[in-house]
C-alpha cells in the first residue's frame, strides 16, 4: 500500500524516466506538432466503454465517442450532437434531431439509425437505460437526422440519462458497431468524437495514442464538463501506462509526460513542492470505495456471509490504506455518496457500530461455511483498491476464512470480474474498487445498488425489496419523498449487504504548469487543453 514518496526513492525512480520512450516506433510528427502526454489511472485493456465501467474505458471512450446530450458543471442535461429536441406536453413523446456536421471518423454521416441503435445497447447494460428502457413504449428513427422515443409513462429524468457523465457512458458508434451483442465488446474504434484513435500505435500495457479529429465541428458554448464546445488544442495525445508511482511522479517532475491523471493522496506533498506542477481537485465530490461480493457463487451467496464482513468493517482501517494522512479522507457510512442530495445515515449503525468479531464468526458458522476456497481479486495499480483490499483480506482470515489472493492490474481484472463461472473455472468471490462521487449520487447512477440479478453489475444481486424502493424513487414528485426512499433503500441494503461501503477519499490530478484550459469535472476530458 502507499505511503508516500520519499527522496530517495524518488531519485531512483527518475533514473527510469528515461527509458519511457526507448524501443517505440518513431512518431508520425515534425518539430512543430503538440503532443499532450498523460499518464491514466490504468492501464487501458477494454476499449468499449458499454461493456465495462472502468473509468480509464470511460476516459477513452470521451476521446474517440460523443453523446446526444452532456451534463454541465450543475448537472444539467446540455444537447451535445443534438440539434433541437422537443417534449410533447404529457412528458411522453421525446423528438430529437441531430445538429449538422456530424460524422464518423470513416468518413460516413451520423443518422438517427445510428443514435437508435447506440441507445439500446446502451440501455441494455446501464442501470439508468435499464430504467429508460423499463418505461419505453418505442425508440425509432424519423428520417435520417430525427428519432422519437416514446413512453408508457413519464420519466423526468431521461435527458439526465442520455447524457451521463461517467459510467456507463450513452455515446453514439455506427449501427453495425452498436448492433453488437451489449455483453460482447467491440474494438473497433469508429467514433464522431474530437480525437481519433490511432488503431496501428495501440501498445496494450504500454500506450494508447488519439490525433485530432480535423473533421470534428464543436458546439459554440464555452466547455462546462462534458457539454459545450469540444476545441481540441493539441495535434495528438499519447497516453502511457506508468504502473510505478515513483516512476510516474518523476516523469511528470523531468517534464517527460505532462498530466498524471490521479497520483495517490500520500504523493500530494512532493507534487505540490515542485513548482512547475499544480494539483487540480476536478472531482469535488471525492472517490467512494466497497468491498464488491459475488452473489451467484458460494459463500457469499449467502446474506450472513456478507453480513458476517459488514460486522468487522472498519472504514477508519481501510481509508488509512489509501492514505497515511486522515486529512485525505472521511468515514462514509452511506450507500449515497456523502455530501450529495440523497446521504443518509439511515441504518449506518449496521457499520459505524463496535466491531463485533465473536458476532461475526458466529454469523460464518450459521452460513455453513466450512473452509471452501474464497477467491479474492486483488487490484494491485490501483489506490482505492490495493492498500483497501488488503485490508479486506486480512479482515477475512481473522474470521477464519480460506482466502487465495490473485493480484492482478486493473485491466486483468475488469475482464476476470465479468466471468459468472465457479471458481474453478475462472470465476471469483469478491473484489475492492472505487467510484468518482458523481456515479453513487443517487440510485439512478449507483451501479452497485442495482439488484436485478443477472443484469446487475459485477455480483449480480438480488432483491425485489429495493427494486421495488428504487422504481419508487424514479417517479417520486419531491426531493423530501426522494430523500425518504433512498434512506428505506440505504437500510434494507445494510441487510442485505450487495457491497461494503469502505469510505471516501480525496482525489485531485496533477499537471504540469504549462498546461492550460483543463476542464474540472470527474471524467479527465482532453478537449480544450493546451501546452504553453
Amino acid at each position: 500500500m502507499t505511503r508516500g514518496l520519499t527522496r530517495r526513492r524518488f531519485a531512483q525512480s527518475a533514473a527510469a524516466v528515461g527509458a519511457l520512450s526507448v524501443g517505440l516506433p518513431a512518431l508520425a510528427q515534425t518539430a512543430t506538432t503538440k503532443i499532450l502526454k498523460f499518464i491514466p489511472q490504468n492501464d487501458i485493456r477494454v476499449l468499449d466503454p458499454i461493456w465495462t465501467t472502468a473509468y480509464s474505458t470511460r476516459d477513452h471512450g470521451y476521446m474517440v465517442f460523443d453523446t446526444l446530450f452532456a451534463l454541465d458543471a450543475e448537472l444539467k442535461p446540455r444537447p451535445q450532437m443534438v440539434g433541437a429536441f422537443d417534449v410533447s406536453s404529457d412528458g411522453l413523446r421525446y423528438s430529437f434531431t441531430l445538429r449538422d456536421g456530424l460524422k464518423f471518423h470513416d468518413g460516413e454521416p451520423v443518422r438517427a439509425v445510428d443514435c437508435v441503435a447506440s441507445l439500446k445497447r446502451w440501455m441494455a447494460r446501464d442501470v439508468m437505460g435499464q430504467s429508460i428502457a423499463a418505461v419505453m413504449d418505442e425508440i425509432a428513427p424519423q428520417g435520417d437526422k430525427s428519432f422519437t422515443i416514446r413512453l408508457k409513462s413519464p420519466f423526468p429524468l431521461l435527458l439526465d440519462g442520455l447524457g451521463k457523465v461517467s459510467t456507463l457512458l450513452p455515446v453514439i458508434m455506427p449501427e453495425r458497431l452498436a448492433k453488437t451483442d451489449p455483453y460482447t465488446q467491440i474494438t473497433e474504434m469508429v467514433g464522431s468524437g474530437p480525437f481519433r484513435f490511432v488503431k496501428d500505435e495501440f501498445q496494450p500495457g504500454h500506450k494508447v495514442v488519439y490525433a485530432k479529429n480535423a473533421d470534428y465541428v464543436p458546439r459554440g458554448e464555452p466547455p462546462s464538463w462534458a457539454s459545450g464546445g469540444k476545441v481540441v488544442k493539441v495535434d495528438r495525445v499519447e497516453w502511457i501506462s506508468i504502473p510505478d508511482q515513483a516512476t510516474a511522479a518523476a516523469a511528470l517532475a523531468a517534464g517527460e509526460v505532462d498530466w498524471w491523471g490521479q497520483p495517490p493522496p500520500d504523493y500530494f506533498p512532493v507534487l505540490t513542492a515542485d513548482k512547475n506542477i499544480r494539483l487540480v481537485n476536478t472531482n469535488k465530490l471525492g472517490q467512494m470505495t466497497m468491498l464488491r461480493f459475488n452473489m451467484l457463487q458460494p459463500p457469499f451467496d449467502n446474506v450472513k456471509m456478507r453480513q458476517a464482513i459488514l460486522a468487522v468493517a472498519d472504514q477508519r482501517q481501510f481509508m488509512s490504506a489509501v492514505s497515511a494522512d486522515p486529512e485525505n479522507w472521511s468515514v462514509c457510512a452511506s450507500y449515497f455518496t456523502c455530501g450529495g442530495p440523497m446521504a443518509t445515515d439511515a441504518g449506518s449503525d449496521a457499520l459505524t457500530g463496535p466491531r463485533d468479531f465473536d458476532k461475526a464468526k458466529k454469523l460464518v458458522a450459521e452460513a455453513g461455511y466450512k473452509g471452501e476456497r474464497i477467491v479474492f481479486l486483488h487490484n494491485t495499480d490501483t489506490i482505492s483498491a490495493n492498500g483497501p483490499g488488503l485490508v479486506a483480506v486480512d479482515l477475512m482470515k481473522k474470521l477464519g476464512l480460506n482466502v487465495d489472493v490473485i493480484d492482478m492490474d486493473f485491466g486483468t481484472l475488469v475482464t476476470r470480474r465479468a466471468s459468472k463461472e465457479p471458481i474453478d473455472k475462472g470465476g471469483w468471490n469478491a473484489f475492492v474498487t472505487g467510484w468518482v462521487g458523481v456515479d453513487g449520487l443517487d440510485p439512478t447512477v449507483n451501479q452497485g445498488l442495482r439488484t436485478n440479478g443477472g443484469a446487475a453489475w459485477f455480483g449480480w444481486p438480488s432483491d425485489e425489496r429495493i427494486e421495488a424502493l428504487r422504481a419508487a424513487w424514479m417517479v417520486a414528485p419531491t426531493l423530501a419523498e426522494r430523500q425518504a426512499l433512498a434512506a428505506d433503500i440505504q437500510r434494507r441494503a445494510f441487510e442485505v449487504v450487495p457491497y461494503v461501503p469502505l469510505g471516501k477519499y480525496v482525489t485531485s490530478t496533477a499537471i504540469r504548469r504549462n498546461l492550460v484550459g483543463l476542464i474540472e469535472a470527474p471524467p479527465m476530458l482532453m478537449w480544450n487543453v493546451e501546452k504553453v
